[in-house]
């Protein structure tokens, strides 16, 4: 049995829930978060980003794999 498709959709659920705290917390200290990649982030904010780029990636993995 496969459970790429389930662990497709958990991961598209974690990135969604991490992408709505990171623009919460953005904003919250004022930033804008599409300046994400042009400012230095205190490192709480580095933390959430760098868990959302990795999800991304692997998220990005899996779908690929599972299109071949």
């Amino acid at each position: 049995m496969n459970s790429e498709p389930q662990d497709i959709n958990t991961m598209r659920e974690q990135l969604r829930t991490l992408d709505a705290e990171f623009d919460r917390e953005m904003r919250s200290r004022g930033f804008d978060p599409v300046q994400a990649e042009n400012v230095a982030l205190p490192s709480h904010l580095a933390a959430l980003y760098g868990e959302r780029e990795r999800i991304k990636a692997e998220l990005e993995e899996l779908t690929e794999r599972e299109n071949q």
